[in-house]
């Protein structure tokens, strides 16, 4: 909600269409997901719901409706995908629960189901599409979809993330199978400049050079000054300039909403993400 009324008290926010997912009946998801889940997991997340929730970790918390949500913020990656191949224009997807911790057999750290890693899946059976980028700006390490992309060729994984910290994942030396890995643990109290000088001299260049069809960006806001559950100083607004990058690989943008646990920090770096594919300006 802190989002949707920061996105609606914008002066720009007559230029927003908002669209709500597909409802899984109308859309079946299923085929999706079991390319990248096991179906022993994806029964235990609908069984745990059945009985009326529990958990799968001690972060992760399956309540009675979080199978049916979980698909739903599923079909609304889908759905962007559909969008921005259609538009040409960048999408975001505001869902939750986020993905990109959970594995193929089992979620963690918040995450259900891997919706990055699903919708990348989905676009490559889509026409015209040979060559997904997945950019995980997220404060955490997106140890779920590197495990589950890094086999695959046609499938592109850069993450910028806290080092030490949860889940002590994403070294610097993993490349994945093909060179399609790209990892870049940052140390407490890394600032923009930091993330300019990665954007400019490895990360525009290690993405342009796979020539992505699309570009989905696992947008959490974590890594705020603000946020309390770790510690990199980035401002709201800087995520404009993160936005600005990514607009100069490709706009067939889908940013998804992943971490960001500050409301008001979270809610005006949306924002300044939207605010930047509205108007391009000069980084």
């Amino acid at each position: 909600m802190a989002i949707k009324n920061a996105i609606k008290a914008a002066p720009w926010a007559e230029q927003i269409e908002w669209r709500s997912p597909t409802p899984v009946e109308k859309r079946d998801v299923m085929p999706y997901l079991q390319q990248v889940h096991s179906q022993l997991y994806i029964d235990g997340v609908r069984e745990l719901a059945n009985r009326g929730g529990g958990y799968i970790d001690s972060d992760t918390v399956v309540s009675p409706r979080t199978y049916e949500v979980a698909l739903l913020a599923v079909s609304a990656w889908l759905d962007g995908v559909d969008g921005v191949l259609a538009t040409g224009e960048p999408i975001f997807v505001l869902a939750r629960p986020p993905g990109h911790h959970a594995r193929r057999e089992i979620g963690m750290g918040f995450c259900i189901f891997n919706n990055e890693a699903i919708a990348a899946r989905y676009a490559l059976e889509q026409p015209g599409v040979d060559c997904v980028a997945i950019l995980d700006w997220d404060v955490h390490h997106g140890n779920g979809t590197q495990t589950l992309v890094q086999d695959c060729p046609q499938i592109a994984y850069c993450s910028l993330h806290q080092s030490p910290l949860f889940p002590g994942t994403g070294k610097a030396s993993e490349r994945g199978l093909y060179n399609n890995v790209l990892n870049f643990p940052l140390p407490p109290g890394s600032t923009i400049s930091d993330y300019r000088s990665l954007f400019e001299q490895k990360i525009i260049p290690f993405l342009t050079n796979f020539h992505p069809d699309l570009l989905l960006v696992s947008a959490g806001y974590d890594a705020t000054a603000a946020d309390p559950l770790a510690s990199i100083a980035l401002q709201p607004e800087d995520y404009g300039i993160l936005t600005k990058y990514c607009l100069q690989i490709t706009r067939r943008i889908l940013f998804g909403l992943e971490g960001g646990y500050d409301l008001d920090s979270l809610a005006r770096s949306v924002v300044a993400t939207i605010e930047s594919c509205l108007f391009e300006r000069k980084i």
